[in-house]
């Protein structure tokens, strides 16, 4: 007899299951004040990407309202057919701006920003060759599963690794190169060796990709992100994506770059020439945020406050802290048991700290991802402090 496909799926998910791993949905409200609920109790949201509290910006809400009225609500169509809206092709044009590139093409996420890319950098077009694609070894998913959607050779470095990225490069000299990196990774929280990759890239002739999802926003003049706070230009950084839906407090992503990149995109990239474009009002509110953010020092220095207050507070507890100076703030707990119960312990005292276990992260290192907001006070930073300096959790289980 034919096997099941859903037998062997649920099959999967029991085995998830008893390894600690099983995931499933809450149901998280926010009210117009800010105030949120988590399965209907209240909690101080630590795992949130909105690091400067724009999702709730009322100037947001009133520019996405406007132009619901005006515009309707769903663009209709995929960009290349009928659905491309001004306020699109506007809020490309402030993007680049705002990035310091020549072009910006708007995406329905970072998903498929990721994947258009890959597509179009390494699919089999014409004439051709896939190429080589290199990275980091903590990348986030998407990228990841981009590059494994080609006919490209895929290999990943050791974390930030830059020597081990030019071997591999030096391996390979006549194969065309795309070395893709996170800015600041998600899980971790700490920043890649850009200037490192940006110069090795030039030496290799390669093009080197930044996904940008957890700096924009938050680092560089402006808040213009990884590659500003590292002052590299187009040049040194041909491929920028970035997400909207994180500090900038809407939603979708963008890729930014040279025109003949963007260009690309619109011809090979089937993750945007088959999608649906956004709604135009949502880009009309992003319009909105991303002038926040480009005057939004005072809540980025917030940001870094909050940041400094819960290291020197986390450090003299003695907690597990991962090196970050970046709003994702991790720490380090190794067995999905542990995380779990930490995360249950504060869910009690009213506060939301997600567990991160595999294969999210690698085995033995799962961890509270703590992530931290301008949105935040002072006193939430020393709530949450207090809560886990009284954690009570299982024991590490011994080495295998």
């Amino acid at each position: 007899m034919r096997p099941s496909l859903l037998a062997q799926l649920d099959e999967a998910v029991r085995v998830r299951t008893d390894a600690r791993l099983h995931r499933r949905l809450h149901v998280l409200e926010r009210d117009s004040k800010g105030r949120s609920t988590f399965d209907g109790k209240p909690v101080i949201v630590f795992s949130s990407n909105d690091y400067l509290g724009l999702a709730s910006h009322p100037d947001l809400a009133a520019s996405l309202d406007r132009a619901a009225r005006m515009h309707g609500l769903g663009s209709g169509a995929a960009h290349l057919v009928c659905g491309h809206h001004r306020e699109h092709a506007a809020l490309e044009e402030e993007l680049a701006d705002w990035t310091g590139r020549e072009r910006a093409l708007l995406f329905s996420s970072g998903v498929a920003a990721n994947l258009g890319v890959m597509q179009t950098l390494l699919g089999r077009t014409g004439e051709r060759r896939p190429g080589l694609c290199l990275q980091d070894r903590l990348n986030h998913a998407s990228l990841i599963d981009g590059a494994r959607a080609t006919d490209a050779t895929l290999r990943r470095y050791p974390h930030g690794d830059v020597a081990a990225a030019a071997r591999m490069l030096d391996a390979q000299p006549s194969e065309p190169a795309l070395l893709a990196t996170d800015g600041v990774f998600s899980m971790d929280g700490d920043s890649a060796p850009l200037p490192d990759l940006a110069e090795l890239c030039r030496a290799q002739n390669a093009i080197l990709m930044v996904d940008d999802a957890h700096g924009l926003g938050v680092l560089g003049r402006e808040g213009a992100g990884s590659t500003a706070e590292a002052g590299l230009s187009q040049d040194q950084v041909p491929v920028l994506m970035g997400t909207l839906g994180k500090a900038v407090g809407t939603a979708g992503a963008f890729v930014a770059g040279p025109a003949s990149l963007i260009d690309g995109l619109v011809q090979y990239a089937r993750s945007y020439i088959y999608s649906t474009a956004p709604p135009p009002a949502l880009a009309a509110a992003t319009r909105v945020a991303v002038r926040l953010l480009r005057a939004a020092d005072d809540r980025r220095q917030i940001l870094r406050g909050h940041i400094e207050r819960f290291r020197r507070g986390a450090t003299q507890l003695g907690l597990p802290l991962m090196p970050s100076d970046t709003p994702i703030q991790p720490l380090l707990l190794g067995s999905p048991e542990r995380a779990l119960a930490a995360a249950g312990q504060l869910e009690q005292a009213g506060l939301l700290v997600t567990a991160i276990r595999p294969p999210t992260v690698p085995a033995g290192q799962a961890r509270l991802r703590i992530t931290l907001s301008a949105a935040h006070t002072a006193q939430d930073i020393d709530r949450l402090l207090d809560a886990l300096s009284v954690l009570s959790l299982p024991p590490s289980p011994p080495p295998p």
